[in-house]
């Protein structure tokens, strides 16, 4: 041995017979569960890596230099068998069936959703080693939650705890176990209009088919095409901002199918109303403060109404639309809610202020229907 590398041996552990035995006992901990399981649990304190109790540790492989002496040692046998782990991004180490397992990923730093590519399982009992790729034989799953396994020095950590925030804040997706498949997550952002772009979450771009669906019960079609004024006034009726589809989905997903599921079906009277149908209908509706027009802009390319978001007008027959409407005001985050009788449909808009306003058309004695502002509290 090299003089520098004697001198440590002599100073540390005496002897070189010393340094073996304490090696050779230290080696042979790494099949006792419980020192392992200590080991793990100790690293997740120190904030390295995601441990399943009794199960496994996952973690980045940058990390593992930083695990207590028993892991690196518990790592070093399976690198043995297979070679350098540094290959992969994720390594598994399993508690009590003496396994390593090993993950790839497609751009794992450079995408909140990276797609496993391979995995190796490494069985240090039976010295074994198996390999599983992921695209032609096994579909390619998403690492969910992949936050879990870096840490804060790790690129995008602060974008990637912001993305998956705000995709659990969807609350569309079970993300226990494994999570969703790859088919349902990706087909559950497009029916709800959103797209990852980056490490953002972001409303859909792109124009939807109008046979699409818009909510549970819906399509956009059935809030674009309904009500007697849209079909005599026979205008192209159709939103050209990608907007006001998403401003329609929300509507539908956050107001309406409550309703269906409390009251059953409903009737729509008036839904989308574009600049060209309200230019065919002048003086019975309010562009700019109605939110009928969702996101879409004027000739001279101004959004048209300021306060955004999308208002149809409905009723559900042989119910008295007062007990639906406050309903609506207890149980929905709407924007605007407009009461005109017990037997008169209800306007209400789904907006990104979330005002919660309530106005109660009240006929005077003129017989003129008068807005009077009330609170949800005394409305209900």
């Amino acid at each position: 041995m090299e003089k520098s590398l004697q001198r440590d041996i002599k100073t540390f552990f005496g002897s070189i017979t010393v340094a073996q035995d304490e090696a050779r006992e230290l080696l042979f901990q790494i099949a006792d569960v419980g020192v392992i399981t200590t080991a793990c649990a100790s690293a997740v304190e120190r904030g390295l890596g995601c441990y399943l109790s009794g199960e496994s540790l996952q973690l980045h492989v940058s990390l593992v230099d930083r695990l207590p002496p028993i892991l690196r040692v518990y790592v070093g046998c399976a690198v043995v068998l297979y070679g350098d782990y540094r290959n992969a991004d994720l390594i598994k180490i399993h508690v009590t069936s003496s396994k390593v397992s090993l993950m790839r990923f497609d751009d794992f730093e450079g995408k909140p959703l990276p797609r496993m590519v391979e995995r190796v399982k490494i069985k240090m009992r039976e010295q074994m080693v198996d390999f599983f790729d992921y695209g032609d034989q096994f579909e390619a799953p998403y690492l969910y939650g992949k936050s879990r396994f870096i840490n804060e020095e790790f690129t995008n950590y602060p974008e990637q705890v912001e993305f998956e925030d705000a995709l659990t804040a969807l609350g569309l997706f079970d993300f226990s176990g494994y999570g969703p498949r790859p088919a349902e997550l990706e087909e559950g952002l497009s029916v709800h209009r959103w797209e990852i772009d980056g490490f953002r979450l972001v409303r859909a771009t792109s124009l939807p088919d109008l046979d699409d669906p818009c909510g549970a019960n819906f399509r956009f079609r059935d809030l674009i095409e309904c009500g007697e004024t849209q079909a005599a006034a026979g205008s192209a009726n159709v939103p050209r901002q990608a907007a006001s589809f998403n401003a329609l989905q929300d509507l539908a997903v956050h107001v309406l199918d409550p309703v269906i599921d409390y009251f059953g079906m409903i009737r729509l009277t008036f839904g989308f109303c574009s600049p060209e149908l309200a230019r065919a209908i002048p003086g019975r509706i309010d562009p700019k403060r109605d939110q009928h027009a969702a996101h879409e802009l004027n000739r001279l390319g101004r959004i048209v109404c300021a306060r955004l978001g999308a208002a149809v007008d409905f009723i559900v027959e042989d119910e008295d639309m007062l007990e639906v409407a406050q309903w609506v005001a207890a149980n929905t985050p709407f924007d605007r809610l407009y009461f005109y009788g017990p037997d008169r449909p209800i306007h209400v808009s789904y907006g990104p202020n979330h005002d919660r306003q309530i106005v109660r058309m009240v006929r005077s004695t003129s017989g003129r229907l008068v807005p009077r502002v009330v609170a949800v509290e005394d409305f209900l």
